[in-house]
């Protein structure tokens, strides 16, 4: 889903979701593990999360801890899975042979770490495409990978889940979203569904983290665009823009926002009110990084950091200003994003004009980390935030 990033950075069983896939031995019904079957990880047995976007091929590999989870391996590539597909409407033989091939490190990776549980997803590239559901046969087929398809809600709802720690409890309201490749996922969440009569956000015990499990509980509204930073880059351009282009990209994201705010009303509920952005994507972290001056991508000085909406839009119209060679210059853009960075500003810019906030906190985590802590809860395993190897 997300468009870009650092390498770190539902229908089916009877909760609704369906049941993770399985590589090797399952544990027994009291989470014991057989004798002879038991993961060699001292510590825990080895978790996978891969999200195959329309842009990015990506992997997570993590073992529970006591503070949350502890990355054992990681895999990021830019592949352009759905690249052209907003003419032709099919993931073409090139998109194809470059996810095989990073998927082909991926299953690797699992089996190199004997992972026991995983959940692999794919999104709006193979929702969309005519022959999206034969690529996701051919990957079982070849290569034993078996990719569910995430609905829009689901996807969404794993994106949040990934990155509820970094919600400030404080606030009455936050939007979390996505700027994907393909589509842009947002969800509005009313911090003071967690409130019994009578409290406020100053009380001891709502200042603590959001429970991951009890997010669900504050959602207001979700909606999935269809417009992601590839679509909007092919039909608007992305190389060489001007600032009139630019600002075409923002009318057109504004224009499918439109009905949404028409119908929740968001920037009348705003009014008085404690409001930020969450965002998880390879936009704001780009926008972050740069903001930050960082020589080059640093995951531990991105992720969770604060953004002023003046901030962000300072970096955004220097990146207009820029020609694309400059943009390729950029230590935290480089040639693989050069072209696509300005259609994930204007996404930006859409959301920020549509609902005007002061403050955006950067998520450099999201649907690989919702999806690692689902499989851990589902296994008993109570989840906070990411550890490192």
């Amino acid at each position: 889903m997300a468009e870009a990033g650092s390498d770190d950075k539902s229908a089916g069983g009877a909760d609704g979701r369906p049941p993770a896939t399985r590589a090797g031995p399952a544990p027994r019904a009291n989470g014991s593990w057989h004798a002879d079957d038991r993961p060699r990880h001292r510590r825990g047995p080895a978790y996978g999360a891969l999200d195959l976007g329309t842009n990015n091929c990506r992997l997570l590999i993590a073992r529970p801890s006591r503070r949350g989870f502890v990355v054992l391996d990681a895999f990021s590539r830019i592949i352009r899975l759905g690249e052209g597909i907003s003419t032709s409407g099919r993931l073409s033989d090139a998109s194809i042979g470059r996810a095989i091939d990073a998927l082909g490190v991926c299953a690797a990776k699992l089996a190199r770490h004997e992972v026991q549980r995983m959940r692999l997803v794919a999104t709006q590239a193979c929702r969309a495409a005519e022959n999206g559901r034969h690529f996701v046969e051919r990957v079982e087929r070849d290569l034993g990978l078996a990719l569910e398809v995430l609905t829009p809600e689901s996807e969404a709802r794993l994106a949040v889940a990934g990155c509820v720690p970094l919600i400030d409890p404080d606030s009455d309201l936050a939007m979390v979203f996505d700027i994907g490749g393909g589509s842009s996922e947002l969800i509005w969440l009313d911090l003071g569904r967690r409130r019994s009569p009578g409290q406020n956000a100053r009380d001891e015990k709502l200042r603590r983290p959001i429970d991951r499990s009890a997010f669900d509980d504050c959602i207001v509204a979700w909606i999935s665009l269809p417009v992601g930073v590839v679509t909007l880059a092919e039909n608007h351009g992305g190389r060489h823009v001007t600032p009139a282009q630019f600002e075409d990209m923002v009318d057109a994201v504004t224009g499918l926002l439109v009905p949404f705010e028409a119908a929740h009303k968001f920037r009348h509920r705003m009014s008085g009110a404690r409001a930020h952005f969450l965002g998880t994507s390879g936009t704001v972290t780009t926008v972050a990084g740069i903001k930050l001056a960082l020589p080059r991508y640093d995951r531990s000085k991105v992720d969770g950091c604060w953004l002023d909406a003046e901030e962000v839009r300072e970096v955004t119209y220097r990146l207009v200003a820029c020609t694309y060679e400059e943009r390729i210059a950029e230590p935290c853009i480089g040639r693989e994003r050069a072209d696509l960075v300005l259609a994930g500003c204007a996404i930006l810019e859409a959301l920020m004009r549509m609902w005007p906030i002061e403050r955006l906190r950067v998520a450099d985590r999201g649907l690989r980390e919702g999806i690692l802590a689902r499989l851990m809860a589902e296994d008993g395993f109570h989840i906070g935030g990411v550890g490192r190897r």
